[in-house]
Formats: C-alpha cells, structure tokens, sequence
C-alpha cells in the first residue's frame, strides 16, 4: 500500500448553462461531465494521475452508479475498499465563473462497520472527515507509525478537535474557520497548538494562508488564470490536496513550499477544464501550468 485516502463517494454531474431554469421551464445546457465526486476520492484520483497509486477507503452502493463507480476506479488501477451504503450519493454542479452552486444527495448511513487493512509500507494517509471513525482509527495508527497524515479540513465535523490531534498537514477552508467564529489567522494558531506541522486557510482567489516547517505564515497567491479561461472551479481543491500528496511521496526532500507550489499548478489544470476527471494533470501538464503562469512567485 502506497498510501491510504478515506473519503465518500459521489457522482458528479457538471453542466455549463447560461440560466438554472424555474417553475416549468426547460433549457438547454451547453456542455456536460459525469466523474467521480468526493474530496478525498477526487483527491486519490488526482494522486493516481500523478504516479503514486493510493488505496481508496470509500462509499459504494450496489447500484449502477456504485458500478460506474468502481469502472472508473479501476480506469486508474485504484484499489477500493467498499463500505457498503444503500444509495449511491450524487452532485449536481453547476459552474458559474470563479464560483459553483452545488445540490447533492448523499447517504453516508454506513451499513457495515470500516474495515481494517493491512497498512504495512504505507507512505501517507489523506482524510476529508467523512467516516469519522475509520478517519479516526486510521489517524491515530498512522500517526503512531510515524506516516505522514493529512486532513481536507473543508467543514468541521463531530470529531475534527480530536482528529486535528493525529494530523501532520491539515489544509482548512475558510467554512471551517466561520464555523469555528475564528478568523483565519486564529484558526492557524489553533492548528500550531493541536500539534499540526504544516497548516493553511483556502481563501479562494486570495490563495491560501499558511504556515511552513518553522512556523512561519506566508501567503501563498494563486496562479494568474485569467478568468476568461475559467470553466470549472469544482474539485479544484481536492486537486490540490491530491497533488500535494503526491509531490510529498515523490519528493520527500522538497520543503512543503515546493509541494504547495506543484500543488497551485494542478488547480491551475483543473479550473480550466469541465468535470473531474477531465481536470486530472499530469506531472507534464502541472509543469506547463507553472512555466505558463510564472509559478516561481509566490
């Protein structure tokens, strides 16, 4: 096992429209995408993308879009360890500029207990606070054996305060600091004194606030994208969290601004692409992104 991801799965269904219809109207849209869906999910197969196949720890229904599902997974060589859910859970996305609106359906009423896996070599564990007791379990084991742990801090959930205590690199939203009624300079301090080593705020077109290896804030800017090539804000983040990862196992000698850095350049793919798994790099894609939009500010 490279590395472990736990997460849900979503489908997602991504369509450009010029108007969301009302009452009884119909339209229609000019463009659309069906991927895999789920923070940490998009972010394992961002990973896979990149060359450091992890094991996917996730959601699966026995229903055709479970199916669809696990055909995609297996597109990537993903392993998947399926815990059981009824219904399969469903985004619908809806792209409008630097901002999307999204309506999901989600079942994450887990029929089974997680399973326990064999984790032997086993490089790095990325969570997105879904199944908060197999992210717990598996941060506390991880953590004892000194693999590098990271958290998708999107939202806070019933266990975040104690699953921050497990983390090695927790990357929040700006959500998770409202929800907290801290601002994000606050929410860094709090990370500092849950024992977190590397820790950031998302701030969308403002890039990300964080602090490196010595405790150092520093904001990181996002790559100049013009606007005008904007599709597809959606999974950008899960991109990031997945390229980081990645950069991390294959280069654990860079310093966390450097796997940031690689990371920026995979959003930049991303944004500029319809639907998850069009927005998925390569390491040649990534570069390109970084010599096209001057990745070496920072």
């Amino acid at each position: 096992m490279e590395a472990l991801f736990i997460g849900q799965t979503y489908i997602d269904v991504t369509f450009l429209a010029d108007r969301i219809p009302t009452g009884d109207e119909k339209t229609v849209a000019r463009d659309y995408a069906v991927s895999f869906g789920g923070n940490a999910v998009t972010a394992a197969f961002c990973c896979a993308k990149l060359g450091v196949v992890p094991d996917l720890l996730t959601s699966v229904a026995d229903d055709w879009l479970g199916r669809m599902f696990l055909d995609m997974a297996a597109k990537y060589a993903l392993p998947v360890h399926a815990r059981k859910v009824r219904e399969s859970s469903l985004s619908f996305v809806i792209p409008n500029g630097t901002k999307r609106a999204i309506i999901r359906c989600r079942d994450d009423d887990y029929l089974h207990p997680f399973p326990t896996l064999n984790t032997a070599g086993c490089r790095g564990l990325h969570l997105d606070g879904h199944q908060p007791d197999a992210a717990l379990h598996y941060a506390k084991a991880m953590r004892e054996a000194g693999v590098l742990t990271s958290l998708d801090g999107g939202t806070v959930r019933s266990n975040s305060p104690e699953l921050l205590e497990f983390i090695d690199v927790a990357i929040c939203g700006e959500d998770f600091a409202r929800q907290l009624k801290v601002t994000p300079e606050a929410l860094l301090d709090l990370l500092k004194a849950k024992g977190v080593r590397i820790g950031g705020v998302t701030q969308g077109e403002r890039g990300m606030l964080w602090y490196d290896e010595t405790g150092t804030v520093a904001r990181q800017e996002p790559l100049p994208v013009p606007v005008s090539d904007i599709i597809d804000t959606s999974g950008a983040g899960d991109v990031f969290h997945g390229a980081y990862m990645a950069s991390k196992m294959t280069r654990p000698e860079l310093p966390w601004v450097e796997h940031f850095d690689f990371a920026r350049g995979a959003s930049a793919f991303k944004i500029r692409r319809l639907g998850n798994e069009a927005g998925l790099p390569t390491r040649e894609d990534v570069d390109a992104m970084r010599r096209r939009f001057n990745a070496n500010s920072r």
